[in-house]
């Protein structure tokens, strides 16, 4: 759910800085980067100076929740700045560090304890190899995170402790070099083709030796003769050869070494775990190129100890650091982070070694050196001033020290938050307006104009945990809350009043959290909550009775996890060491405790019945979920709160208009639940707490699809019927199906803007309505609409029935997720923090005038949300280090007032940060925040006069307005209209300014700096299913790529073909499992997974990952002889550009970006490139030979004009014809994009495709769905809808492409069509099965388009065209309408004519011959009558005669039809009569659908008319 929606996180991280004790540490290549991981989970990004070392905290990597234990490049490249991370329990991630999006997480069972990444001699990148709580080396693909193979021993295989990766010199192959626990050396030597599937990979030599649980196990770099192990209480040297120690040190006292490394080959470095760092010269026996080396050890002869890096202070860790030696090019420098958060580092210093004997000689105490550089993420925090802003700080104002924050929930119907306080209270205020108070210009700092906050007293220190039960559950009182603090107490208040009801004292702990039970529980247990506290105890309390129900407290240890099993009336309680206790609800009895496996099974039985009963997405199992995780760790709430999230949206959905958008949807009832399903809160505050001790920082979650759902469906609430229909919303009326007549259906629109605004005069309306069976209509929908909605309509249902008057009562029950008002507050938050403030003074000031967007006033810390909810956070503190540049303009708005130093550096810092710094910091933030504000803008633009200023305001303004004009009544509406359009106009600006002008106004500014938007990200949203996101991203997309030119573009295409996914016309026609295999492998669905068949193997494993420009990815894959078997040879010449895809899904993802992306270039910009190469465009057909082809694509490199063009018509294709498979759904984006794209380039795509079968394949789609809304409409709509609508859209496109093609194309298929028809019984399906049968009226609206567009295109080809109209017309109704009447826009052509008594059509055509059709017998006549095209032709009122008139050759005939007797044998036609006319001069100029004119004024005698309005008779 979090990945495809659009979501943009705000954090307000307040004036305390995060705990971060930390675990591990790693810097980056470049030194730019520090990245430190920590016991509770987060890992922080520092910004570093390389010449001085100086960092700041950049941004904090949300995600993992356990403690971080190692941290490793991904990749050698230095372009590709990415990082896996592993945690205690078996998480690891790769995050890229620019913008700190996880690109892949896993949790493994195995838990690594040690990871060195290594770039093996045969791989194209680095591979890691791991080590940990299991007997064997994993080595892993950094990317995917997959396991490539393992190695394993066969000598007494034990855990191992310590590892060391190395290519011996001189040699081709790779070491690893490794020892167990219980001290046994192993040495691998690695092949470099070693995959999982062959046998077990086991060790070439074993040697055990006495050192037992090593830390760390070294080689020296320079010669690899030595090897340097280190334990805790020694360090040993051995030789690498045999193995055997040449000397041993011992740790100081009270210290354990921690690890070590070699400085050159004659020192060493050490540290321990007090945090200090020993320099250590070797003896000679140690030193490989010494004489005396591997000699007896001599006494005076020992390591010596020559230098102490330590810290000034002797402070007792709570913990050992983390430690890291790391080798620069001209100097060393130790790492440490410890648990205090502090970073510290030593310049390791250099003594020459003449120096180190003299010391040595002497017996000199070790010098002692201290850190050059170390700070912590306490230290930037307290360094900003003002500090960071938090959700609450205009209370902090008040108190002298700001009183923490501990707890938080929002209650979104109210757009209310609710916070708890160290000091017991809890603060309720309005969410938007108190976020805007800290982030925005415009509300005043004293007191009255605050907005509103309510206070609650009743603890006595810590609120720990706050419950809304009613946002779980409808069930539960809306005004209830709950809170548990740390004075054992459980308070139930009143929302509403700030009252509280009832105080439970049951526990003999803190209270730690607070739960709901799943909804099949007993009704007794149903009005219960269930609390969780420190002394191990679970309670379960009804808030009905106001007492403890159950109280479960017999538990030895705390208490991790809570299960429910209802049917069985247990509540399940698992802890901490893995017990768990059964209990039962009703009576409170100890049913029976387990250990062990035991426990485990009873666990995962509940897991299992709880996605049975949930199931149903109503949400039984968000609240399982939510008591499955650990308690302990904040992190996990955090995740537990992202995931549910959505669950809770649909929950408190209290639909509003419910019949109003039933009436929309009526016909529909799928899309209904469709829609229901997809609403999500457009804004959603979560709290952030790291660690248990520290204050919360609060998140802002912007749901952008959620945002324009809730703009646009209260847009559609205020909609007559009449502009529904505009937008293809068909209104129906349950009895008869038809559309309902205009009247009733007008009244009902009065009746929902009445309810909607008065709701007073209810009762007269109610009887007016019910003779249109309202409240039949609420009977039948009710009993389809889920549960949820019963409860409301049936509320509804009883207002309609008694007819009594409670207009608030029903106002209340039509509500919105959100108020009005709240929404519109939400859209102005977000659109003021993403505008790009300062980059264009026009627009600002258009945005603060007219559109009510305000500045913020402080740089907003935006968050990235990727896979898995992980997320990135921007921390506030990158301003420490950053130096403002001289001479910076302020905006003008600023008045000229005295500020403190300070504040001015602020504002200084702010205007910086949202004109440059904002679009600098990574694609990914650029992209999302660009999409979000043309998709925002843009629905706004499409609402009427939607703008922020308050009303007060936008009054002021008419008046100053009207006052220049004469009030009158016109005057006003004018005004009002200028006022709308103005306010249209700004949204418009606003929109192209971040969708086109952006990239280029900050270029100006400090060029090669802006993050660009994503073209893959844009992609991948091309057939978003909200239209707005849908339509900005092809919009950003569309400027992006014309914004890269000619050559940009070419590099992009060469660098994507590889990826294009191969459809050869070649392809046998194969059984169906094979044929699944390919679908599988190559359509590239969206579905990750791993394809069947063998197709991975071969296009994974034998190297051919770099393809050429489009010879294709799945080439020799398949099992299905393709035709490009043999290409893998010679691919390998091309170069590689993006990095090789790591895994099968991520090839599936890459084929997909390639197949859109190829098909937008190709659509948008392939006439422009085609023409690069015209001496090869005919050169290669389909009928040429392999070896050919690859000859010329080498040559060109690439050529759109012929093979990628093709390849890309091909791969579209297939997925307009792929018929539905578990990997390729039937409606997906991907297949949505594929229809979209082929209707848009079908000029390019043309040559290559089969055309029929493509106007087949869309026909068949958009006639599924009965009757869709067009693109203006902007609610999702379901997927199958949704393809329907695509494709209609994408035929019309089509036939204004190419109306001859179109029309002889569908002529041909009736032909067909008729063909099969005569010989029906010869064929097994049905008839009205075919396409052609379902899709009349879609083919014949097509047609009726083209003829009002293109008349002149048209007019040559009126006999097909009457074919296919004959086709798509009900005979019957033919015979009783006529074809004026039935498709008025062919009646238009002078050359067609209608005779109703002999049921004749004759059609004129551009050959000079005449049509007659027969509709009595179902036949067509062809005879030839002039030598021109004939331009006008009439049947005479008694049908007896048919006259024809071609201007070219200015000739008139009469025809005259004979029959034979009584009407049998065969008729003839016969020309009775011809006259010469007068030659029309020039008639090129003239428009020939007016040229000329046959009417008949008696059965007789014709009139001649010509466009110059002279008139000839003629006689028969």
């Amino acid at each position: 759910m979090v990945s495809t929606n659009l979501v943009v996180p705000v954090v307000l991280w307040g004036p305390t800085a995060p705990t971060h004790c930390i675990s591990s540490v790693f810097l980056s290549d470049d030194q730019c980067t520090l990245v430190t991981g920590c016991y509770d989970g987060q890992i922080c990004l520092w910004q570093v100076e390389p010449a001085t070392l100086k960092m700041s905290p950049r941004c904090l990597l949300v995600g993992h929740s356990a403690p971080v234990l190692c941290l490793v490049r991904a990749s050698l490249l230095p372009e590709n700045n990415f990082l896996v991370s592993s945690s205690e329990n078996g998480e690891m991630c790769t995050w890229d560090l620019i913008d700190g999006k996880c690109t892949e997480a896993v949790k493994l069972p195995q838990v690594h304890t040690q990871i060195q990444s290594y770039h093996t001699a045969n791989s194209e990148d680095v591979r890691l190899f791991c080590i940990g709580y299991y007997a064997e080396i994993m080595v892993m693909d950094p990317f995917s995170l997959e396991v490539i193979y393992v190695l394993s021993s066969k000598v007494k295989p034990d855990w191992i402790s310590a590892i060391h990766v190395l290519r011996p010199m001189r040699r081709k192959d790779d070491v690893v070099l490794a020892i167990t626990t219980t001290g046994t050396v192993k040495v691998w030597t690695l092949t470099g083709n070693e995959n999982k599937h062959a046998e077990p990979i086991y060790e070439n030599e074993s040697k055990e030796i006495r050192c037992l649980n090593a830390i760390t196990m070294n080689c020296c770099a320079q010669n690899q003769r030595t090897v340097l192990l280190v334990c805790t209480k020694y360090w040993q040297i051995y030789d690498a050869g045999d193995f055997t120690v040449l000397c041993s040190v011992i740790a100081p006292a009270r210290e354990r070494w921690q690890g070590g490394d070699f400085i050159t080959s004659d020192r060493v470095m050490l540290w321990t775990d007090e945090g200090k760092g020993y320099l250590y010269k070797l003896p000679a026996n140690c030193i490989p190129d010494n004489k005396e080396f591997h000699s007896k050890s001599v006494v005076r002869d020992a390591p010596y100890l020559y230098y102490v890096l330590q810290h000034a202070g002797d402070k007792v860790l709570s913990c050992p650091p983390a430690m890291k030696l790391l080798m620069g090019q001209q100097s060393h420098f130790l790492l440490r982070g410890d648990s205090e958060g502090y970073i510290s580092v030593w310049n390791v210093p250099e003594v020459p070694l003449d120096n180190i004997s003299i010391l040595q000689a002497k017996q000199m105490p070790p010098r002692i050196q201290k850190p050059h550089v170390c700070t912590s993420l306490v230290e930037a925090w307290s360094m900003m001033d003002p500090p960071p802003v938090g959700i609450l700080d205009q209370l902090s104002r008040i108190t002298d020290s700001p009183v923490k924050l501990t707890s938080s929930i929002y209650l979104p119907q109210q757009s209310r938050l609710v916070i708890g306080r160290e000091d017991g209270s809890i603060v309720i205020v309005p969410a938007t307006q108190t976020v805007m108070m800290q982030l925005l210009v415009g509300i005043k700092q004293n007191f009255s104009d605050w907005p509103s906050h309510q206070i609650l007293y009743g603890h006595r220190g810590r609120v720990n945990c706050l419950l809304c039960p009613s946002m779980v559950h409808p069930r539960y009182e809306k005004s209830h809350l709950l809170s548990g603090g740390i004075d054992f107490a459980v308070c139930l208040w009143d929302l509403y009043s700030g009252s509280l009801l009832h105080r439970f004292c049951v526990h003999a702990g803190e209270i730690t959290q607070l739960l709901v039970p799943p909804e099949s529980c007993s009704p007794r247990i149903l009005k219960c909550i269930c609390s969780v506290a420190s002394d191990h105890s679970v309670t379960l309390v009804s808030l009905q009775e106001r007492k403890c129900v159950t109280l479960a407290s017999r538990h030895l240890f705390p208490v991790v996890t809570i299960k429910w099993r209802p049917l069985d009336d247990f509540l399940i309680v698992g802890c901490s060491d893995g017990s768990v206790y059964v209990w039962q609800m009703e009576t409170g009895h100890l049913d029976r405790v387990l250990h062990g496996m035991l426990a485990e099974e009873v666990l995962s039985a509940c897991d299992e019945q709880a996605l049975e009963d949930g199931g149903g997405g109503s949400g039984g199992n968000a609240a399982n979920s939510a008591s499955e995780m650990g308690m302990a760790n904040p992190a996990v709430h955090f995740f537990r709160g992202l995931k549910s999230r959505n669950m809770n949206a649909i929950r408190h959905a209290t639909q509003r208009g419910i019949h109003q958008l039933q009436q929309l949807q009526g016909h529909n009832q799928g899309n209904f639940d469709f829609l229901m399903k997809h609403r999500s809160n457009p804004l959603v505050i979560q709290g952030l707490r790291t660690n248990p001790k520290d204050a919360e920082s609060h998140i802002l979650f912007f749901d952008i699809e959620g945002l324009i759902f809730e703009l646009h469906s209260e847009e559609y609430a205020q909609m007559t019927p009449a502009t529904l229909e505009a937008l293809g919303v068909h209104l129906q009326n349950p009895k008869d199906g038809k559309s309902m007549h205009i009247d009733a259906s007008k009244k009902i629109g009065d009746f929902f803007s009445k309810v909607k605004n008065k709701a007073v005069d209810v009762e007269k309306i109610l009887k007016d309505k019910d003779k249109h069976g309202l409240v039949q209509k609420f009977k039948e929908k009710t009993e389809i609409v889920e549960k949820k909605v019963q409860a409301k309509v049936e509320s509804l249902q009883k207002a309609v029935e008694t007819h009594e008057e409670q207009p608030q009562d029903l106002k209340s029950k039509i509500a919105s997720k959100m108020e009005v008002t709240h929404v519109m507050e939400v859209a102005q938050l977000l659109l003021s923090l993403l505008h790009s403030w300062g980059l264009d003074p026009h627009l600002d000031k258009v945005c603060e005038s007219q559109l009510g967007l305000l500045r913020p006033i402080v740089p907003i810390s935006y968050g990235v949300l990727s896979k898995a909810g992980y997320m990135s956070l921007l921390l506030p503190t990158w301003q420490n280090n950053y130096e403002i540049p001289p001479g910076l303009q302020l905006p003008s708005s600023s008045k000229k007032r005295m500020l403190p130093e300070e504040l001015q550096r602020l504002e200084h810092l702010t205007a910086i940060f949202t004109s440059r710094l904002h679009w600098e910091l990574s694609t990914t933030l650029t992209s999302n925040h660009i999409l979000a504000l043309v998709a925002m803008s843009n629905t706004l633009m499409s609402m009427s006069a939607a703008s922020f200023l308050p009303d007060s305001e936008k009054h002021k303004k008419l008046q100053r307005l009207a006052q220049y004009a004469e009030s009158t009544q016109g005057a006003e509406e004018e005004l009002l209209a200028h006022h709308t359009s103005q306010i249209k106009q700004g949204w418009s600006l606003l929109s192209t300014h971040h969708c086109f002008l952006l990239p280029d106004k900050i270029e100006a500014l400090e060029p090669k700096k802006f993050k660009r938007p994503q073209v893959e990200m844009m992609v991948k949203r091309w057939q978003h299913h909200c239209i707005e996101i849908r339509e900005a991203a092809q919009q950003i997309l569309l400027g992006e790529l014309t914004r890269m030119g000619k050559k940009g573009r070419k590099q992009l295409v060469e660098s994507w073909a590889q990826y294009l996914p191969l459809y050869t016309h070649t392809e046998p026609i194969v059984g169906a499992q094979q044929m699944a295999a390919m679908t599988n492998n190559q359509a590239g669905g969206s579905g990750g997974g791993v394809g069947t068949g063998s197709g991975i193997n071969s296009s994974m494993g034998n190297g051919s990952g770099s393809m050429s420009g489009g010879q294709g990815m799945s080439a020799g894959g398949n099992g299905v002889g393709s035709s490009d078997q043999q290409d893998e040879d010679y691919e390998e010449e091309e170069e590689e550009i993006i990095r090789k895809p790591s895994s099968l899904s991520e090839l599936k993802r890459k084929q997909t970006t390639a197949v859109i992306l190829l098909g937008v270039i190709g659509a948008e910009f392939g006439q422009d490139i085609s023409q690069e190469s015209p001496n090869h465009r005919g050169s290669i057909s389909l009928g040429h030979t392999n070896t050919e082809r690859r000859k010329s694509s080498v040559v060109e490199g690439f050529g759109i004009a012929n093979n990628l063009a093709r390849l890309t018509s091909m791969a579209l294709a297939h997925l307009l014809y792929a018929p539905p498979s578990p990997k390729l759904p039937q409606y997906t984006p991907l297949r949505r994009a594929a229809i979209d794209l082929l209707g848009r380039g079908f000029t390019v795509w043309e040559p290559y495709l089969d055309v029929s079968k493509v106007l087949l394949g869309l026909l068949e789609i958009s006639c599924e769905g009965k009757s869709v809304p067009n693109l203006n409409y902007k609610l999702p709509l379901t997927p199958q809808a949704d393809a329907c609508r695509t494709a209609r859209h994408a035929l019309r496109l089509i036939a204004t492409a190419r109306p001859a093609a179109f029309i002889t194309t569908m002529a041909r298929e009736v032909a067909r069509y008729n063909t099969m028809q005569q010989n029906a019984q010869s064929i097994n399906t049905p008839l009205t099965q075919s396409v052609l049968y379902k899709a009349k009226g879609e083919i014949l609206q097509c047609v009726e388009m083209l003829i009002d567009k293109m008349q002149s295109e048209i007019a040559g080809l009126l006999v097909e065209v009457m074919d296919i109209a004959l086709h798509c017309v009900d005979s019957n109704e033919l015979k009783g309408r006529g074809l004026a009447e039935l498709c008025p826009s062919i009646c238009k052509f002078n050359q067609i004519s209608h005779c109703s008594q002999t049921r004749r059509i004759a059609v004129g055509a551009n050959s000079g011959n005449l049509a007659i059709y027969e509709l009595r017998q179902n036949k067509c006549q062809m005879i030839p009558a002039h030598t021109y095209p004939i331009t006008s032709l009439a049947f005479s009122p008694d049908g007896k005669y048919l006259v024809s008139y071609s201007c070219a050759e200015n000739r008139l005939s009469f025809w005259q039809t004979s029959t034979g007797m009584f009407g049998l044998g065969q008729s003839q036609t016969r020309c009775t009569k011809g006259y010469s006319t007068a030659p029309i001069p020039d008639v090129s100029r003239l428009n020939p659908m007016r040229l000329a004119k046959l009417v008949w004024i008696n059965n007789r005698t014709v009139t001649l008319m010509l466009a110059d309005g002279s008139e000839t008779r003629f006689n028969v």
